[in-house]
C-alpha cells in the first residue's frame, strides 16, 4: 500500500511539473511572463517570426 502511494505521488509530481512547463512556455510565448533568458527556450525568436509572418 505504501509503495503504491509513493509511486502515485511521484507520478503526480512529474505530471504537474510537465504541466507547469507547458503553461510557462505558453505564457512566455505571449509575453505575459519573462525570465530574462528567452534565448534558451527560443521563445523570443518564435515571437519575432510570428510578428513577421502576420504583419506583412
Amino acid at each position: 500500500m505504501a509503495k503504491s502511494i509513493k509511486t502515485f505521488w511521484g507520478s503526480l509530481t512529474i505530471f504537474y511539473a510537465g504541466m507547469w512547463l507547458v503553461v510557462r512556455i505558453i505564457l512566455e510565448y505571449f509575453g505575459i511572463i519573462s525570465d530574462g533568458n528567452d534565448r534558451t527556450t527560443g521563445i523570443k525568436d518564435l515571437r519575432e517570426e510570428y510578428k513577421k509572418a502576420n504583419y506583412k
